[in-house]
């Protein structure tokens, strides 16, 4: 074991997040079986849809699609977090090194960060519906592709609260994940891409870690304190930090910009895709996006403490916000036109072109906005 991975006690994390992790949807075993099976089928189906709506195809077959249940998404979420805080932790590890006390110091702080990021997984393990993991660890001493993960007692708690035809809604799902899929593995660059931003920010931090670990427990002690308020009123008097407020630089501050356009730019696609394929496709589309929605904006106040606070209400921001980029320049210069986004680098939108979208047609699609195509409509 290295000096950095000893700063997070994962083997905690892990234990701590499915001791807390909700427990699923009552549900009958044959039930469960046939659901599992039936979101295999259509992760497979959704293939098909995803690559006819938005013209982009991987280069090569995709793996089939991994179902599984809140405690096997937490352990298959490990490793991912593991190469993900590898910068900083490397980081952290080489300023503890040598000073007096840090064999004590890295012990007891390292049970609690993993506790901490234990209760993180244990919420996101109830929240999260389907996931395309892009950081996976080794196998067998060769690197590996992302991996389809479909957490089914999230989808069939999520489907029964809604009250929708469950197909319907597990083909919606498995279309918006099977999108992000498809972003990654139809742009060959973009994993690439993805994974130098964050490991720059993360290695950006200037902070020591008792200085890190002192932030991480005031955000702690915000949300314990808005969630111990009763009423709505209260909890929002004090809005907690989120978890990246807590360790932003102004240099990271400017990759975060970055980092967030290109995010709200794949959310965002993803809920468009997911979205626009149809009712020749998923019949009941409009019922599932209007309910949804409105299961999103119906959070309590405790809900949504804790979900700024893990910077949850920023990714559901992104969705909206990256769908309204998409639609507006699909609406002006079509599908094909808008695909010259996954050109390069230098064509993703900026945090600023995702909110205003003629700006970057103007600088990336002069060709197309200077032929005549038709404005988009209110």
């Amino acid at each position: 074991m290295t000096e950095s991975t000893r700063l997070i006690d994962w083997d905690l994390a892990v234990a701590t997040a499915t001791r807390l992790a909700p427990r699923g949807p009552a549900v009958t075993r044959e039930e469960a079986f046939a659901a599992v099976r039936q979101l295999r089928e259509l992760a497979l189906e959704a293939e098909d849809h995803v690559s006819a709506f938005t013209g982009m195809k991987a280069p090569h077959p995709h793996e089939p699609a991994t179902v599984v249940d809140r405690t096997g998404w937490v352990k298959g979420n490990i490793g991912g977090f593991q190469i993900v805080m590898a910068p900083l932790l490397d980081k952290l590890a080489a300023k503890r090194s040598g000073k007096v006390g840090a064999p004590v110091l890295t012990a007891v702080g390292s049970r609690v960060t993993g506790a901490q990021v234990g209760v993180l997984l244990a919420y996101l393990s109830g929240k999260v519906l389907g996931q395309y993991e892009l950081f996976l660890p080794p196998a067998n001493g060769r690197a590996r592709l992302g991996r389809l993960s479909l957490v089914a007692p999230n989808i069939v708690a999520a489907e029964q609260h809604l009250d929708v035809d469950p197909r319907d809604f597990r083909l919606w799902v498995c279309v918006h994940e099977v999108t992000h899929r498809t972003q990654f593995t139809a742009v060959p660059w973009l994993r690439s891409h993805v994974q130098d931003e964050i490991s720059a920010f993360l290695a950006a931090s200037d902070l020591d870690p008792s200085a890190m670990l002192d932030r991480l427990r005031a955000v702690g002690e915000v949300a314990r304190e808005n969630l111990r308020r009763r009423s709505g009123e209260q909890a929002e008097k004090e809005p907690a930090l989120s978890l990246i407020e807590a360790v932003q630089t102004p240099e990271q501050r400017e990759i975060l910009n970055r980092l967030t356009a290109v995010m709200t730019l794949l959310e965002g696609h993803g809920e468009y895709v997911m979205n626009g394929v149809g009712p020749e496709v998923i019949p009941t589309v409009e019922e599932i996006s209007r309910k949804f929605g409105e299961r999103r904006r119906g959070q309590n106040p405790a809900d949504r403490v804790v979900r700024k606070l893990f910077g949850l209400d920023m990714k559901a921001r992104q969705y909206a916000e990256g769908a309204a980029f998409v639609k507006a320049v699909v609406d002006r210069v079509g599908m094909a036109a808008f695909n010259k986004v996954w050109t390069s680098p230098n064509t993703l939108p900026t945090k600023a072109e995702i909110a205003d979208p003629p700006a970057w047609m103007s600088r990336v699609l002069r060709a197309e906005i200077s032929g005549g195509a038709e404005s988009p409509s209110e």
